[in-house]
């Protein structure tokens, strides 16, 4: 189900030849009129691919003179190193900071880089208040009675159609709906492991995740990933006799914002399958890519119902509706069984309201303007650290997301950061956040989910010079 315009096929084309040096920056590009011909598009057309590009900052236009690559000083910034976690099931959960960092959910007063959300002025929130009235109109009795166990029809139809964009193949009866993402890996993660039991983890990885395994008694095996990538396969088979899940987030994973290339995947669903793990796979970020097609899950290449597929609107609609999904595979019943004992019945009416957001069309709508918002972001976020941190810095490189990790030199502690921080209300993600063991010290994730504006950037420019600033200060005390 490609639904992919002409002009951003071209665009898209072009942007991978400036960002492979192909077209290099400063170069004059093709006028409007040349790319009309070359192309046999109209005008019009031609001027959207530069328009696309422009959006996405890789194009500058200047008067009578054409359209320009841009510098991209960003990009000569270094990627950060592939993680290297002890390959032993234990540490320690960092549960203050994680407290100290989320109990900020909601504060006005804070530039909130630290909580991984889309802002609200980036949502279609009148839309969604439109929608409510009208499955309050629509549902039997208001909507106060409990849904079907399996879930509303109209989401799972809905979640099964859009499957088809990622070569899911799922059928409505396949998908069980949640109350949000993290209830369905709860459900996933209740249902298949017991106390003791040895779960396998991307690092760093979503503090949510390690904080959940934690409650339900999990040893945690941290594997090595990579930044561009994702986590070392053959990393992971080596830790597999100790493994009894996998719990991966292959596209678009917080912190680092990779997307696992098609060919790892299905490599590992087969590894995983052959030893019988079963592969808990959430895909929060699935819609939130950069490039012009959506990437496949780990489910795509699924053939004996070992992926449990996990999904929600909540980083791409509305966090706090708390609408998520599973498609179990084999262990559906499971699933459903502990879903009648933990939650009976989602939210009726909100369910049905997002049910019918998808069907209209508005969602697809929706999405693309976000993501080329998101985009744009990361690009100004990493323009103004190219300009403003401290040298020797290394940023990652999302593919797609909210989240861009941040690697600083080794003598900048970010927790230390994080305190500065707070005084000039600005609330990041320290690294160590993301990891049971003692690692990401000089590490944080900053959300790129924010609405961009001037006064952004300084809180950026902020967060730099108080970055040199621990730097200078550790470089006196080695004095």
């Amino acid at each position: 189900m490609k639904n992919v315009f002409l002009y951003q096929e071209i665009a898209g084309n072009m942007a991978t030849k400036i960002k492979t040096g192909v077209f290099k920056p400063g170069e004059r590009l093709p006028s409007v009129r040349v790319l009309s011909n070359e192309h046999g598009i109209s005008i019009n057309t031609a001027k959207r691919v530069y328009l696309e590009l422009e959006a996405q900052s890789l194009v500058q236009p200047r008067p009578q003179s054409g359209y320009f690559v841009s510098s991209l000083t960003y990009l000569k910034l270094p990627l950060p190193e592939t993680s290297q976690p002890l390959p032993v099931a234990n540490g320690t959960e960092p549960d203050e900071l994680i407290n100290g960092v989320y109990s900020t959910m909601g504060r006005n007063d804070l530039t909130l880089f630290s909580i991984g959300v889309p802002s609200g002025r980036l949502l279609p929130l009148a839309k969604l208040k439109k929608e409510i009235v009208l499955a309050t109109r629509g549902l039997k009795e208001g909507g106060t009675e409990y849904e079907p166990l399996q879930g509303n029809v109209k989401l799972r139809r809905m979640v099964a159609a859009r499957s088809l964009s990622w070569d899911g193949r799922l059928k409505e009866s396949d998908v069980i709906t949640t109350n949000g993402c993290m209830n369905a890996l709860a459900l996933c993660l209740t249902a298949l492991t017991k106390p003791g039991d040895t779960i396998a983890l991307e690092s760093p990885g979503y503090p949510g995740i390690l904080q959940l395994a934690v409650s339900l008694g999990l040893s945690v095996l941290e594997v090595a990933t990579h930044p561009v990538s994702g986590i070392d396969i053959d990393a992971l088979q080596k830790l597999l006799p100790k493994v009894n899940v996998c719990l991966l987030v292959p596209n678009f994973n917080t912190p680092l914002g990779y997307c696992m290339p098609d060919k790892h995947k299905k490599k590992l669903v087969h590894l995983l399958a052959k030893h019988g793990i079963p592969l808990i796979e959430d895909d929060t970020y699935g819609d939130l890519h950069f490039d012009s097609e959506r990437p496949k899950c780990c489910k795509s290449f699924d053939m004996d119902g070992n992926v449990l597929w996990c999904s929600s609107v909540s980083k791409t609609l509305a966090p706090g509706y708390r609408v998520g999904w599973v498609a179990p595979g084999k262990y559906k019943d499971l699933i459903l069984k502990l879903k009648l004992a933990h939650a009976l019945s989602a939210t009726t009416i909100i369910h049905e309201a997002v049910g019918n957001f998808l069907m209209t069309g508005r969602y697809e709508n929706h999405l693309r303007h976000l993501r080329k918002t998101l985009q744009g972001n990361y690009q100004r976020y990493a323009v103004a650290i190219a300009e403003y941190f401290p040298n020797g810095t290394k940023i990652s490189r999302p593919q797609g997301g909210l989240a861009l990790w941040v690697e600083f030199p080794k003598e900048i502690d970010a927790v230390v950061l994080y305190n500065h921080a707070l005084k000039k209300q600005i609330g990041i993600a320290p690294g160590r956040m993301f990891s049971l063991q003692n690692q990401f010290q000089n590490c944080m994730r900053l959300c790129i989910g924010l609405h961009w504006s001037d006064d952004l950037r300084i809180k950026l420019k902020q967060l730099g010079n108080l970055a040199k600033m621990l730097q200078l200060k550790a470089s006196v005390r080695q004095l």
